[in-house]
């Protein structure tokens, strides 16, 4: 597998956490660098830090971790997006818009959710020639990369359009877990 293989791999892998970036950065009225970062580091990490178990299990687990995966990314995305779209609709008083610190708990989640299919990647990995040093950190600083953009450009909409941007967030967290699980059960064939 070439660089540039590997490249658009690590492009496609980042792709849930740049979406999830994006929905934090909707409900940013200014932009939040420490949560930026912390989103960064999480997914970045989490997305390097997956294939390399994966690589290290081997194909002897697959039959293990394969018919399962699809569905903690399922349940954990759209507990997520639940919770987002049920803060957007709550009448409380408080400022649901803005985003001013992550919790550690939602922070963990979201970095698992969206790394799940990387340790697939990483069993692969394990059957391929593949330097799987160079493979994990370009994963990883693209996914960090994509997710500090996503902040960004969720900051920009999350500005104009506070509360529906949260339900679209929301919306958009469980498309993604619905998505990942009708894949993985072979009804939707991308």
């Amino acid at each position: 597998m070439g660089f540039f293989e590997l490249f658009m791999l690590a492009v496609g892998l980042s792709m849930d956490a740049f979406s999830v970036s994006i929905c934090k950065g909707l409900g940013m009225k200014k932009v939040n660098w420490g949560i930026a970062l912390a989103l960064a580091v999480a997914f970045g990490g989490f997305q390097a830090g997956m294939p390399v178990i994966g690589w290290a299990l081997g194909s002897q687990f697959l039959w293990l971790i394969e018919p399962v995966d699809h569905w903690i990314a399922f349940i954990l995305l759209v507990f997520i997006g639940g919770n987002m779209i049920r803060e957007a609709l709550s009448d409380e008083e408080e400022d649901t818009g803005t985003v001013d610190h992550i919790d550690l708990g939602e922070l963990l989640m979201l970095a698992v959710a969206t790394s799940i299919d990387a340790l697939t990647v990483g069993i692969a990995f394990a059957s391929l020639s593949v330097n799987i040093w160079l493979s994990v950190a370009l994963i990883g600083v693209t996914t960090f990369a994509f997710s500090i953009a996503g902040v960004l450009i969720g900051n920009q909409f999350g500005m104009r359009y506070q509360k529906p941007s949260q339900i679209a967030g929301g919306i958009i967290l469980i498309l993604i877990g619905t998505k990942v699980l009708l894949e993985h059960l072979g009804i939707l064939v991308l």
